[in-house]
């Protein structure tokens, strides 16, 4: 990175959710004049330096976290029929909106959104079966896997082209399927933390879904997994297991002040921004560690600029 050059550093903190609390966090840097913000939309939290002029030398950022994880079972039942208040639709209105990359209309969707209809029949009404029979579209008819470029973007007629990807892909075809059939679905982002090993490295992010239900509330799903574990697919419409932390809501993010060079499609990772535009060159490193006392260590970067 070249010296003289102004620095604008974003770190997301977790979430404190109905899923999750966030007990405590500290950053270790020596190098920028830095707060806590959030970003206007939703309300993530994030960590974010500013150096007025670089020296050119690498910078050096560790967050920690500690968070309280649990289960958490969505409000199913019987059939929904019932429609939002207009106080819900003022509150949920921001999910029912297409993104960038997940829009709501279109050739491929349409046809998609036809043969759902004719598998639900005289249940369309029903917002739980259209939410389930959306889920089951996107398990049995999206391979998990990662070749070739494109994938990993959430992009929706991605997903519907090449019926491949990862957890970004699943779930941006699930929020325009739900969304343009009037039910509002919201996209979080963060990391896997394996249940079955007390600590270690996380090599990358993970993120699902929550759909909506009319006086009821929330409902999460988890489609990718879903198809890669075929034996949680019952599990995985309706619960949310303990095994990831959140760290951000919402697509086409704008963070505020001194972010300038464009919304970003996810916000999971650290994102630098030198002399207004976006910088490519940061390294990361996710460690884990579970226990009472025990932090989620988050060293961020490692020599990134």
């Amino acid at each position: 990175m070249p010296a003289g050059e102004p620095v604008d550093v974003f770190v997301p903190i977790p979430q404190d959710d109905a899923a999750q609390q966030l007990l405590k966090w500290e950053i270790d840097q020596p190098h920028m004049t830095g707060g806590l913000a959030a970003e206007p939309a939703y309300g993530n939290r994030f960590w974010h330096g500013h150096l007025d002029k670089s020296d050119g030398r690498p910078l050096e950022i560790s967050l920690s976290a500690t968070v309280r994880r649990k289960v958490v079972k969505g409000p199913l039942g019987a059939p929904d029929t019932q429609a939002y208040s207009k106080e819900e639709l003022e509150k949920l209105g921001r999910f029912l909106k297409a993104d960038a990359r997940v829009p709501l209309e279109g050739g491929p969707l349409d046809g998609i959104d036809k043969e759902l209809g004719l598998k639900l029949g005289d249940k369309q009404a029903d917002k739980q079966a259209v939410a389930r029979a959306i889920y089951d579209y996107v398990v049995d008819n999206m391979e998990y896997k990662k070749v070739g470029t494109g994938w990993g973007n959430g992009d929706t007629f991605w997903a519907c082209s090449a019926k491949y990807g990862n957890c970004t892909d699943f779930h941006a075809l699930f929020l325009s399927l739900a969304r343009r059939r009037g039910i509002p679905s919201k996209f979080e982002m963060g990391f896997p933390i394996p249940d079955d090993k007390p600590s270690g490295q996380i090599g990358g992010y993970h993120c699902w879904v929550n759909f909506d239900l009319p006086g009821r509330g929330w409902v999460p799903i988890d489609a990718s997994e879903a198809r890669k574990h075929p034996e949680s697919r019952e599990l995985l419409f309706g619960t949310q297991p303990a095994d990831r932390v959140k760290l951000s809501e919402g697509r086409d993010l704008q963070l505020g002040e001194g972010h300038r060079d464009g919304p970003l499609n996810y916000f999971v990772y650290p994102y630098v921004e030198v002399s207004g535009k976006k910088f490519a060159q940061v390294a990361w490193r996710l460690d884990y560690a579970e226990g009472e006392t025990a932090p989620a260590k988050i060293p961020l970067p490692a020599k990134a600029l």
